[in-house]
């Protein structure tokens, strides 16, 4: 299973600028819709989405890959 690591990445950007950070902000700045953002962020969900948007999300958290997304052996 494939799980997005969404949620660390804005806590630890929240800590690092001191402010709240929205799906809206990330969503807007990155160019990834706020709604596949939610399901990202939903391990249930098992959502799908293409490498353009995880390379945006790569460029928007200053991160690599493996830092956005982790396989997890079921």
């Amino acid at each position: 299973m494939i799980r997005f690591k969404i949620k660390e990445l804005i806590a630890e950007k929240e800590f690092k600028e001191r402010r709240k950070i929205t799906l809206q902000e990330i969503a807007d700045s990155a160019g990834v819709n706020r709604t596949a953002l939610s399901k990202m962020m939903n391990p249930s969900y098992q959502y799908s989405t293409t490498t353009k948007a995880i390379d945006s999300l790569c460029q928007y958290f200053g991160c690599k890959v493996d830092e956005v997304i982790e396989y997890i052996d079921e």
